[in-house]
């Protein structure tokens, strides 16, 4: 499977997943989580805007998603309001359509930083691991969710 089609994959089943949830559900906060859904939401498509959008030309995120998604903020600890959901799933759309924008040199480039996760030298095998740390987030707010419905 190319990497492309890996992370088309993993994006449309998180577009397709998070388009049945609501505003309310996406909020709720509980002991078994760290952080709220729409937190998670926000993260990853901050974490994968920083990584492959190093320019300042490239990156269209605000910097008030550092502030409300970086990995060392909560969202009990907001002190601004985070965008809506249908905020998140366009700009989600959005970097997937710029994502599948780039030709396959780019994929074959070399990246520039050292990336903490695994053994990563070229920008496809950084897209492998940002799709596979999309399907466990993906697969985490499945279970918040669960847990909700149950709760």
């Amino acid at each position: 499977m190319s990497v492309l089609k890996q992370f088309n994959l993993t994006r449309t089943s998180l577009l397709t997943f998070i388009s049945e949830l609501d505003e309310e559900i996406v909020d709720r906060e509980s002991k078994y989580f760290d952080n709220t859904i729409r937190w998670y939401i926000g993260n990853t498509l901050l974490m994968n805007e920083k990584l492959l959008f190093v320019s300042k030309n490239s990156f269209k995120l605000s910097d008030k998603y550092k502030e409300l998604f970086s990995s060392d903020k909560k969202s009990a600890d907001w002190a601004t309001k985070a965008p809506s959901l249908k905020e998140l799933m366009e700009q989600l759309e959005d970097q997937q359509n710029r994502i599948n924008n780039f030709d396959e040199l780019f994929w074959k480039s070399n990246v520039k930083f050292k990336v903490p996760y695994g053994h990563i030298e070229t920008h496809g095998d950084l897209l492998i691991m940002l799709a596979h740390r999309e399907a466990e987030m993906l697969g985490k707010v499945k279970v918040m969710k669960q847990v909700y419905d149950v709760n």
